[in-house]
Protein backbone atom coordinates (compact mmCIF):
# COMPACT_ATOMS: atom_id res chain seq x y z
CA UNK A 1 0.00 0.00 0.00
CA UNK A 2 1.11 3.28 -1.16
CA UNK A 3 2.78 5.12 1.97
CA UNK A 4 2.28 9.05 0.65
CA UNK A 5 -0.29 10.22 -2.11
CA UNK A 6 2.12 13.03 -4.06
CA UNK A 7 4.92 11.00 -5.10
CA UNK A 8 7.20 12.95 -7.56
CA UNK A 9 7.34 11.70 -11.31
CA UNK A 10 11.52 11.50 -10.89
CA UNK A 11 10.60 8.66 -8.05
CA UNK A 12 7.66 7.08 -10.68
CA UNK A 13 10.11 6.95 -13.48
CA UNK A 14 12.79 4.91 -11.39
CA UNK A 15 10.59 2.00 -10.45
CA UNK A 16 10.72 0.15 -13.91
CA UNK A 17 14.31 0.19 -13.21
CA UNK A 18 13.90 -1.35 -10.08
CA UNK A 19 11.03 -3.72 -11.10
CA UNK A 20 13.57 -5.06 -14.29
CA UNK A 21 16.55 -5.68 -11.98
CA UNK A 22 15.09 -7.25 -9.24
CA UNK A 23 13.61 -9.41 -11.70
CA UNK A 24 17.28 -10.05 -12.93
CA UNK A 25 18.53 -10.46 -9.63
CA UNK A 26 15.76 -13.54 -8.76
CA UNK A 27 16.78 -15.25 -12.30
CA UNK A 28 20.27 -15.29 -10.73
CA UNK A 29 18.95 -16.88 -7.71
CA UNK A 30 19.87 -14.09 -5.81
CA UNK A 31 17.50 -14.06 -1.73
CA UNK A 32 18.15 -10.78 -0.68
CA UNK A 33 20.34 -7.50 -1.44
CA UNK A 34 21.51 -4.44 0.94
CA UNK A 35 20.51 -1.50 -0.52
CA UNK A 36 24.31 -0.68 -1.10
CA UNK A 37 24.85 -3.34 -3.31
CA UNK A 38 21.43 -2.61 -5.33
CA UNK A 39 22.40 0.74 -6.12
CA UNK A 40 25.80 -0.67 -6.96
CA UNK A 41 24.21 -2.26 -9.58
CA UNK A 42 21.41 0.16 -10.53
CA UNK A 43 23.79 3.03 -10.74
CA UNK A 44 21.59 4.92 -7.84
CA UNK A 45 22.96 5.75 -3.97
CA UNK A 46 21.89 3.56 -0.97
CA UNK A 47 20.73 7.36 0.14
CA UNK A 48 18.28 7.70 -3.26
CA UNK A 49 17.13 4.34 -3.09
CA UNK A 50 16.04 3.84 0.47
CA UNK A 51 14.29 7.58 0.08
CA UNK A 52 12.77 6.05 -3.21
CA UNK A 53 10.98 2.85 -1.42
CA UNK A 54 10.23 4.92 1.90
CA UNK A 55 7.53 6.71 -0.84
CA UNK A 56 5.45 3.83 -0.67
CA UNK A 57 6.02 1.74 2.71
CA UNK A 58 9.07 -0.08 4.65
CA UNK A 59 10.73 -3.26 2.76
CA UNK A 60 13.41 -3.72 4.16
CA UNK A 61 15.47 -4.47 7.81
CA UNK A 62 18.42 -3.20 9.08
CA UNK A 63 21.29 -5.40 8.88
CA UNK A 64 19.32 -7.77 6.22
CA UNK A 65 18.26 -5.57 3.58
CA UNK A 66 16.08 -6.35 1.24
CA UNK A 67 14.01 -9.78 0.39
CA UNK A 68 14.32 -9.64 -3.36
CA UNK A 69 11.43 -11.37 -4.28
CA UNK A 70 9.28 -10.10 -1.95
CA UNK A 71 10.43 -6.14 -3.18
CA UNK A 72 9.77 -7.71 -6.61
CA UNK A 73 6.07 -8.39 -5.62
CA UNK A 74 5.71 -5.36 -4.02
CA UNK A 75 6.97 -3.00 -6.87
CA UNK A 76 4.77 -5.09 -9.53
CA UNK A 77 1.65 -4.54 -7.42
CA UNK A 78 2.75 -0.86 -7.16
CA UNK A 79 3.06 -0.10 -10.83
CA UNK A 80 -0.28 -1.88 -11.09
CA UNK A 81 1.08 -5.40 -12.95
CA UNK A 82 -1.86 -7.35 -10.93
CA UNK A 83 -3.63 -5.89 -13.55
CA UNK A 84 -4.87 -6.26 -17.69
CA UNK A 85 -5.18 -3.57 -19.38
CA UNK A 86 -6.76 -3.66 -23.03
CA UNK A 87 -4.75 -1.48 -26.02
CA UNK A 88 -5.25 -0.78 -29.28
CA UNK A 89 -2.77 0.63 -31.93
CA UNK A 90 -3.54 3.42 -34.55
CA UNK A 91 -0.80 3.62 -37.37
CA UNK A 92 0.27 0.06 -38.70
CA UNK A 93 3.63 1.48 -40.17
CA UNK A 94 7.09 0.58 -39.36
CA UNK A 95 6.65 1.73 -35.43
CA UNK A 96 3.17 0.08 -35.14
CA UNK A 97 4.21 -2.81 -36.55
CA UNK A 98 7.22 -2.87 -34.15
CA UNK A 99 4.75 -2.04 -31.15
CA UNK A 100 2.22 -5.12 -32.54
CA UNK A 101 5.03 -7.67 -32.90
CA UNK A 102 6.80 -7.19 -29.16
CA UNK A 103 5.55 -10.09 -27.38
CA UNK A 104 6.16 -8.69 -24.14
CA UNK A 105 3.35 -6.42 -23.29
CA UNK A 106 1.44 -9.70 -22.47
CA UNK A 107 3.68 -10.45 -19.83
CA UNK A 108 3.38 -6.90 -18.56
CA UNK A 109 -0.53 -7.05 -18.65
CA UNK A 110 -0.59 -5.19 -21.86
CA UNK A 111 -3.12 -7.04 -24.86
CA UNK A 112 -3.25 -5.58 -28.01
CA UNK A 113 -6.53 -5.51 -29.06
CA UNK A 114 -6.95 -4.30 -32.76
CA UNK A 115 -4.47 -2.20 -35.14
CA UNK A 116 -5.99 0.66 -37.05
CA UNK A 117 -4.30 2.68 -40.20
CA UNK A 118 -5.69 4.37 -43.02
CA UNK A 119 -3.62 2.85 -45.71
CA UNK A 120 -5.76 0.76 -47.98
CA UNK A 121 -3.15 -1.06 -48.92
CA UNK A 122 -2.45 -2.00 -45.13
CA UNK A 123 -6.33 -3.00 -44.24
CA UNK A 124 -6.96 -6.51 -43.74
CA UNK A 125 -2.78 -7.57 -43.28
CA UNK A 126 -2.33 -9.26 -40.22
CA UNK A 127 0.12 -8.84 -37.27
CA UNK A 128 0.26 -11.60 -34.74
CA UNK A 129 -2.98 -12.77 -35.94
CA UNK A 130 -4.50 -9.46 -35.15
CA UNK A 131 -6.08 -8.09 -38.44
CA UNK A 132 -5.11 -4.30 -39.69
CA UNK A 133 -8.92 -2.08 -39.48
CA UNK A 134 -10.05 0.56 -40.87
CA UNK A 135 -9.57 3.71 -38.97
CA UNK A 136 -13.00 5.07 -40.01
CA UNK A 137 -14.06 2.57 -38.36
CA UNK A 138 -12.15 3.19 -34.71
CA UNK A 139 -14.96 5.52 -33.47
CA UNK A 140 -17.23 2.68 -33.28
CA UNK A 141 -14.82 0.31 -32.56
CA UNK A 142 -14.18 2.22 -29.02
CA UNK A 143 -17.65 2.58 -28.44
CA UNK A 144 -18.17 -1.17 -28.44
CA UNK A 145 -15.14 -1.97 -26.44
CA UNK A 146 -13.88 -0.73 -23.02
CA UNK A 147 -9.63 0.50 -23.86
CA UNK A 148 -7.48 1.34 -21.62
CA UNK A 149 -4.33 2.36 -23.63
CA UNK A 150 -4.71 3.71 -27.12
CA UNK A 151 -1.09 3.71 -28.46
CA UNK A 152 -0.07 6.60 -31.67
CA UNK A 153 2.00 5.89 -34.38
CA UNK A 154 0.73 7.98 -36.87
CA UNK A 155 2.29 11.38 -38.75
CA UNK A 156 2.21 14.37 -36.15
CA UNK A 157 -0.44 16.15 -38.55
CA UNK A 158 -2.83 13.28 -37.50
CA UNK A 159 -1.97 12.99 -34.29
CA UNK A 160 -3.99 15.35 -32.55
CA UNK A 161 -7.17 14.44 -34.46
CA UNK A 162 -6.26 10.52 -33.61
CA UNK A 163 -6.06 11.94 -30.10
CA UNK A 164 -9.47 13.58 -29.60
CA UNK A 165 -11.32 10.19 -31.35
CA UNK A 166 -9.31 8.18 -28.70
CA UNK A 167 -10.33 10.50 -25.59
CA UNK A 168 -13.96 10.95 -27.01
CA UNK A 169 -14.60 7.04 -27.13
CA UNK A 170 -13.36 6.74 -23.25
CA UNK A 171 -9.61 5.70 -23.42
CA UNK A 172 -7.83 7.21 -20.59
CA UNK A 173 -4.33 6.49 -21.48
CA UNK A 174 -2.60 7.43 -24.86
CA UNK A 175 0.79 6.57 -25.38
CA UNK A 176 1.86 8.87 -28.13
CA UNK A 177 4.76 8.16 -30.79
CA UNK A 178 3.70 11.23 -32.79
CA UNK A 179 6.56 13.74 -32.32
CA UNK A 180 3.99 16.23 -31.32
CA UNK A 181 2.71 17.62 -27.84
CA UNK A 182 -1.15 16.65 -27.36
CA UNK A 183 -3.94 18.29 -26.04
CA UNK A 184 -5.76 16.47 -23.40
CA UNK A 185 -8.10 17.07 -20.84
CA UNK A 186 -6.40 16.59 -17.04
CA UNK A 187 -8.39 13.08 -16.70
CA UNK A 188 -6.07 11.46 -19.14
CA UNK A 189 -2.61 10.24 -18.96
CA UNK A 190 0.17 10.52 -21.70
CA UNK A 191 3.03 9.07 -22.09
CA UNK A 192 5.36 10.22 -25.10
CA UNK A 193 7.97 8.49 -26.46
CA UNK A 194 9.70 11.16 -28.91
CA UNK A 195 12.35 9.49 -30.65
CA UNK A 196 14.01 12.31 -32.75
CA UNK A 197 13.87 14.02 -29.17
CA UNK A 198 15.65 10.92 -27.60
CA UNK A 199 18.59 11.08 -30.08
CA UNK A 200 18.67 14.39 -30.26
CA UNK A 201 20.07 14.40 -26.09
CA UNK A 202 22.21 11.43 -27.66
CA UNK A 203 24.00 13.92 -30.32
CA UNK A 204 23.95 16.57 -27.93
CA UNK A 205 26.03 14.76 -25.43
CA UNK A 206 27.94 13.20 -28.00
CA UNK A 207 29.01 17.04 -29.01
CA UNK A 208 29.57 17.85 -25.31
CA UNK A 209 32.28 15.20 -25.52
CA UNK A 210 33.83 15.89 -28.24
CA UNK A 211 34.73 19.89 -27.06
CA UNK A 212 36.20 18.27 -23.15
Amino acid sequence: MEKKKNISMAVIKRLPKYHRYLQELMRNDVDRISSKELGEKIGFTASQIRQDLNCFGDFGQQGYGYNVKDLFNQISLILGLNKDYKGIIIGAGNIGQAIANYSRFSKLGLTVEAIFDANPKLIGMKIRDIEIEDIDGLSVYLQENNIDVGMICVPRINAQKVCDVLVEGGVNGIWNFAPVDLVVPEDVIVENVHLSESLLTLIYLLHKGDKE
